[in-house]
């Protein structure tokens, strides 16, 4: 089943930028309502189950639709103290779009809610809690959690990145299942043993989460600002690979898909 990252921004794509033309005050006033339906169109005519997350780690700050740019938390009016401009911004975008895509018939797409799984700020306003759309808005809880992902960064464990998102997202609905929507862990041999890293999540994931369905792996390398590199992929090393196939191999990860 295809996982989609519906993300509403524009070209260079690139990180730590402010809203630009598809910036959620614009998706609101219908300035993209063609594109939208055309998406949406699109997508019922595959005819077949179908993930999204629209507009992901929104309480993050590297993205141009997280909370931060649009209001952070500022109270929407003196008489609603503890709504807050960022969050209520979102959650109304959000909204809007899975209405306008259901109009069009698209109704085997299931909604991905899907959160950072540390908030940036770590502020109240900006809680996982204070973005969610609603249940009938959402089909899957998702999170991000990382393991060490750049040379001067902690080696953390999947645990570590996961235990507080994972109970938050449980709050949030008791029933919907959970996916890990991205994960990974660089190769930095001084640090850790990335494949004992894979070996320890993957049996943290079968006995620690019972609700989490799913887990996306982030298999990509990159060049960072210090031109050290960020090595994520699976096959970084023999012993990655080895370890990444032999966990996978096990009758828990070849299931059924989760959504029909």
């Amino acid at each position: 089943m295809p996982l989609i990252f519906w993300s509403p921004w524009g070209p260079p794509y690139a990180e730590d930028r402010p809203p630009d033309d598809f910036r959620l005050e614009n998706i609101l006033a219908g300035k993209w309502d063609s594109y939208i339906d055309q998406w949406a169109d699109g997508a019922r005519d595959v005819n077949r189950p179908i993930l999204v997350s629209w507009a992901l780690e929104m309480n993050g700050r590297w993205f141009p639709w997280s909370g931060v740019h649009g209001g952070g938390g500022q109270p929407i009016s003196p008489d609603r103290p503890q709504q807050y401009a960022g969050p209520e911004l979102y959650k109304q975008a959000y909204r809007y779009v899975v209405n306008r895509v259901r109009a069009r018939g698209a109704h085997r797409i299931r909604w991905v809610f899907h959160a950072n799984n540390l908030s940036f700020p770590a502020a109240p306003w900006n809680s996982i809690a204070q973005y969610y759309p609603g249940a009938d808005y959402v089909d899957l809880l998702g999170v991000s959690a990382y393991g060490k992902l750049f040379p001067d960064g902690p080696w953390v464990s999947l645990a570590t990145a996961m235990d507080h998102a994972y109970q938050e997202l449980c709050r949030l609905d008791p029933h919907k299942p959970i996916i890990l929507a991205e994960y990974g862990v660089g190769e930095f041999p001084k640090s850790g043993d990335k494949a004992a890293w894979l070996t320890e999540s993957f049996a943290t994931l079968e006995t620690r989460y019972p609700r989490v369905k799913a887990a996306i792996y982030w298999h990509e390398r990159w060049q960072n600002q210090d031109e050290t590199f960020s090595n994520l992929r699976i096959n970084s090393s023999p012993e990655a690979l080895a370890a990444y196939r032999q966990a996978i191999a096990k009758p828990f990860w070849l299931d059924t898909l989760l959504a029909q």
